[in-house]
């Protein structure tokens, strides 16, 4: 009997199949509309028919990307979620984030596996704190924006106001690449700075379907919409002549934002975003290792763990790696290796991921998230290669803020306890420090948020059957320290040193006051504010 074997692909074949590729993910402040936004594009890519609702097993109806029982009771996103979907000849890789300051961390590991993001704005509201803080990231990390103004059909900011208040607070060009007609809560529609037409919208009932447009014409435009078009022709004049054209450099570093004006419920300018990161949005780069050195994307197989999720489907209890590749192919059954702890990992089970669907997935190229299944092994920053040995760099997460002693209300449940914290751990829902690096019957949880505790508290009964008891503590905040600086911090009375799960020493501290001072007597002792897995 005869097997049939597919052809390696040569470099040419991995560069063209990056090529068209789309990696990006969503930021915003909470209820700014980013999972509307989400389920819009997929809308207006065919991926679902009905927008807010796919058809599943049993005829259920359920929003795509807040999957976790959770997500649907406070009706908000507590974990990212993964997209992929093809759209004109290119596959898009879909990481929709928590919009809750609670959950930036979880934010943080998705801008480690995006090429680009977009950032959704309140047409009201502007730039948010959280907003603000995720553009830092973003920023840092060199990612291409693409801003979109949300909820335009509602009151709002005048447009002119609102580009200068993106410039103001962010220190970023904005460059509008379409133009609203209409005053915000009257919205007749965009006009293409690109193209000059004119996109007339109307509602649609629910925002359910793709919003009929008219393209007019200046001239049309002129006929249809009188004093609310002059207006928008005024603006416009004034900002061809401030010489507003995107820079493509500023861009593709991070300096400059293409700005869309729209509305995601009524689906108002989706269709021209999506356009535009089909056009625009970068195809993956060459990805710097640990020692600064881009990777180049036909090399030998490499990736990089971003996120790790338990208990996706509750009726398997799996465990499941979201690998976003870096380099080369991605084969189902490939022998690689773990840089972590330089032993083979072999990718026997690894799925196409939508939500909380999968599909297997047989190969993969630069720019994919590959949903490894059962990667028990696995932990958030792994780095797996093949055959030519790679490392890229940790993914930082954020000093905790909030800290609980957690209690199990249930003996019996002792193994499930300690299981389940330790899971929960490993997939970044929160930090598990002990007193003692070993066993510790009422070990503290710390978070960013307390949100994270509500997760927690939510999964450990969901998922292991465990009841918990949460008691707070007085400590305020927390920085990361080495074996030096334990033992100095132990002898003083300044802090606490407690073992994170991953062996991390973590010095806690009752206030700002206690910490400055601690700084001010031992100024060599080191103590870390961003953190790292």
């Amino acid at each position: 009997m005869l097997v049939s074997i597919a052809p390696t692909p040569t470099a040419a074949a991995v560069t063209q199949e990056a090529a068209r590729r789309r990696t990006f993910a969503i930021i915003s402040h909470p209820d700014a509309g980013k999972t509307t936004l989400t389920e819009k594009l997929l809308l207006y890519s065919d991926m679902i028919d009905i927008a807010g609702a796919v058809q599943g097993r049993r005829s259920r109806r359920s929003t795509t990307s807040d999957w976790m029982d959770i997500e649907r009771r406070r009706g908000i996103s507590v974990t990212s979620t993964v997209l992929r979907f093809e759209y004109a000849g290119t596959v898009f890789n879909l990481l929709d984030t928590p919009g809750h300051k609670d959950f930036s961390e979880d934010t943080l590991r998705v801008l480690a596996a995006a090429d680009c993001a977009v950032m959704l704005l309140d047409a009201a509201k502007g730039v948010e704190a959280q907003t603000l803080r995720l553009f830092e990231v973003a920023r840092a990390r060199h990612i291409p924006l693409i801003t979109f103004v949300n909820k335009y059909d509602r009151p709002g900011l005048d447009p002119l106001e609102m580009i200068d208040h993106i410039e103001s607070v962010l220190g970023l060009t904005p460059v509008a690449a379409t133009w609203p007609v209409g005053i915000p809560g009257d919205f007749r529609g965009v006009v293409d700075r690109h193209t000059g037409t004119f996109h007339r919208f109307t509602r649609t009932a629910g925002g359910a379907k793709r919003a009929p447009e008219e393209l007019l014409t200046i001239e049309q435009a002129a006929e249809r919409e009188g004093d609310a078009w002059t207006v928008a022709a005024d603006e416009l004049e004034l900002l061809d002549g401030a010489g507003g054209t995107l820079d493509e450099d500023d861009f593709a570093t991070g300096k400059a934002t293409p700005v869309f004006f729209g509305s995601a419920v009524s689906n108002f300018g989706v269709g021209l975003l999506l356009d535009t990161l089909l056009a625009s949005a970068p195809s993956p780069r060459p990805r710097q290792d640990v020692d600064g050195a881009p990777r180049p994307i036909d090399m030998p197989f490499s990736g990089l763990v971003f996120k790790v999720q338990a208990n996706m489907d509750p009726r398997h209890r799996d465990r499941v790696a979201f690998l976003r590749v870096a380099s080369g192919r991605f084969e189902r059954g490939m022998r690689v290796t773990n840089a972590r702890t330089s032993k083979p990992f072999t990718l026997a089970h690894a799925h196409e991921v939508f939500g909380d669907d999968r599909v297997v997935l047989d190969e993969a190229f630069p720019g994919d998230v590959v949903g490894v299944i059962n990667a028990a092994d696995l932990r958030v920053g792994d780095t797996l290669y093949l055959d030519e040995h790679v490392e890229f760099p940790p993914i930082p997460t954020l000093a905790p803020e909030h800290f609980v002693t957690v209690r199990n209300r249930d003996a019996t449940r002792h193994k499930q306890f300690h299981r389940g914290l330790e899971q929960l751990a490993e997939e970044g829902v929160v930090h598990l420090l002990r007193r003692d690096p070993g066993a510790d019957p009422a070990p503290v949880l710390a978070a960013v948020g307390p949100l994270q505790f509500e997760v927690v508290v939510a999964r450990l009964e969901h998922e292991f059957g465990v009841t918990v008891g949460l008691d707070p503590t007085n400590w305020t905040l927390a920085r990361r320290t080495d074996t030096e600086g334990a033992e100095i911090l132990r002898q003083s009375r300044h802090a606490d040193v407690l073992y994170r799960s991953d062996g991390t020493f973590m010095a806690l501290f009752t206030s700002d006051f206690m910490l400055n001072r601690f700084e001010g007597l031992h100024p060599d002792v080191l103590l870390e504010r961003m953190l790292t897995r």
